[in-house]
């Protein structure tokens, strides 16, 4: 046995350097904390227009650089005829009362007819209008699904339709129920008649080809039939959402 003692080696030391965290996990840690706060700032800018008006979206923005200018006059749901918004819910989403940002019953019915038919709820129309662009791209309706249910869970019924109301286009360039009012009827958008609201109801799938004040035989009978539907959600409850 040798009388030489071998000398202990400090305990904790390994010899070998500590290394940080290797670049793909800093990476993914800054892309997780950037992911968060997308969130975070979208959903609290979703929650400021439950009570504050929205700015210009993409689309009225575009549309007002290349005309040189928009009409467009906000208004309060309470200065709008609630006329107009039962003729709107009954043309464009008659079950809107009913649904939490999709209509399943409509999405069903517009895949079967291949897609020539909308399946859009006013809802995923306000995030479109307000939040997004328009255009069919898969990259755009993933984003509208994943808004729209965030629309209805930070707003009520009645702002999602006030604010629909006014950014919906309903000629070229005119945007909003008092523009259109204004545009097509020489009124405001508080004094529309019945027959009046339904007809700005019945132009809103093609706003820039149908005119309100010069219906075509076709706009007629939508004008007729949307007038039935509003008097029917008024009568069967499906406007109580919306209506005071």
């Amino acid at each position: 046995m040798s009388g030489v003692a071998k000398q202990a080696k400090p305990k904790g030391r390994t010899g070998k350097k500590t290394r940080g965290p290797g670049w793909p996990r800093v990476a993914f840690r800054w892309l997780v904390r950037i992911a968060i706060l997308v969130v975070v700032v979208v959903l609290l800018v979703v929650l400021a227009h439950s009570r504050v008006n929205p700015t210009m979206g993409q689309y009225r923005w575009s549309e007002s650089r290349r005309l040189g200018g928009i009409e467009q006059d906000w208004q309060p749901i309470e200065r709008i005829a609630p006329a107009l918004g039962r003729s709107v819910v009954a043309a464009e989403d008659a079950n809107f009362c009913n649904h939490w940002g999709f209509d399943m019953a409509a999405i069903r019915a517009a895949l079967e007819d291949g897609g020539r038919r909308g399946g859009s709820t006013l809802t995923q129309q306000v995030v479109k209008n307000v939040y997004l662009w328009h255009g069919r791209t898969w990259g755009r309706k993933a984003l509208e699904a994943l808004l729209t249910p965030v629309v209805e869970l930070f707003w009520s019924k009645r702002r999602i339709l006030e604010v629909y109301l006014n950014v919906a286009e309903f000629d070229e360039g005119v945007f909003g129920a008092q523009a259109a009012a204004r545009h097509y009827f020489g009124v405001d958008a508080r004094d529309l008649s019945d027959l009046q609201a339904a007809r700005l109801a019945a132009v809103l799938p093609a706003p820039q080809s149908w005119s309100a004040s010069q219906p075509t035989n076709y706009v007629k009978r939508r004008t007729k039939g949307i007038m039935d539907g509003a008097a029917t959600i008024e009568r069967d409850g499906r406007a109580a959402c919306f209506e005071r």
